[in-house]
């Protein structure tokens, strides 16, 4: 009867500390922490009862659970995309596609899809190939080459006018376009061409401002030089206006003094009279008197 006694007591201590487990396991899972990278959906018996900001949340123990879904930036690679040019020269495109799950729709997100992976495949991946193919057949080849930029601007709008849903798209990223190797040779070629051209193009402008530069040089030396001649002209002219007017003023002088003139006569004369007379001429006659 006493083993009978202690057995019963031993298991009804085991029963209570197996009770004050399970209350205290049931109490622990009622409290749960969002990340603030995430957001909850709270499920009531599998029907979404709400959603659960970044923080510590409650639940009722055994009846709802909680789903956590990420809502910062991820990316999607698409490898080996084959797409035609405008003017038909094959291409395999390798695109990234980052995206986000928009936080306040995460309720619709699970409605629609369930989870995150199931969203992408349903509402990305299909969308990517069918808009980077409509998109490359808009450029050529070689422009979709040289305005890349532009090309990776053009897709990325034709995603976002084309997904709706719980997603945003971030930015797209074509990370390689890999034409046939006789098509890249034929662009490498047409590369070194148009170096060329453009050297030479420079090379002209440069010779052409040499030039300019000699004609304004020789240009200003010829005005130089004109100038000079100008310059020498107007002394000499000056010069000959200032003997000119000497001998006016010389000229005026002598005629105003005859006296003088008689004067120079004699100073002049060396006294002897002419040795040739022909018939009728006057000799020289000087007035002794003045």
């Amino acid at each position: 009867m006493q083993f009978n006694t202690y057995s019963s007591n031993s298991l009804k201590v085991g029963g209570v500390a197996l009770s004050a487990l399970v209350v205290a396991a049931i109490a622990f899972s009622s409290f749960y922490t969002v990340d603030e990278k995430e957001r909850g959906v709270v499920l009531r018996n599998g029907a979404l009862v709400g959603t659960a900001e970044p923080g510590l949340a409650f639940k009722i123990p055994l009846i709802e659970t909680v789903k956590f879904i990420s809502v910062q930036n991820q990316t999607s690679h698409y490898a080996k995309m084959q797409a035609y040019s405008q003017d038909q020269q094959s291409a395999t495109l390798s695109v990234s596609v980052s995206w986000h799950v928009e936080p306040g729709q995460v309720a619709e997100l699970y409605r629609s899809y369930g989870e995150v992976d199931a969203m992408v495949s349903r509402l990305i991946s299909r969308q990517v190939p069918t808009q980077v193919e409509n998109v490359f057949g808009r450029y050529t080849a070689i422009r979709a080459v040289q305005d890349r930029g532009q090309f990776v601007t053009d897709v990325a709008n034709a995603l976002k006018s084309t997904i709706h849903g719980p997603v945003s798209i971030d930015s797209v990223q074509i990370e390689n376009i890999d034409f046939s190797d006789a098509y890249e040779k034929s662009i490498e070629e047409r590369m070194k061409a148009e170096v060329q051209v453009k050297t030479r193009e420079q090379m002209l402008a440069t010779e052409k401002i040499q030039a300019q530069i000699q004609i304004t040089q020789a240009q200003a030396e010829a005005d130089s030089r004109l100038a000079q001649a100008k310059a020498d002209a107007e002394a000499t002219r000056l010069r000959g206006d200032a003997e000119a007017d000497a001998i006016r003023a010389r000229a005026a002088a002598l005629a105003s003094n005859q006296n003088l003139v008689e004067l120079i006569k004699a100073e002049r004369w060396d006294g002897k009279l002419p040795q040739t007379m022909l018939p009728n001429m006057v000799l020289p006659f000087l007035d002794a008197k003045k």
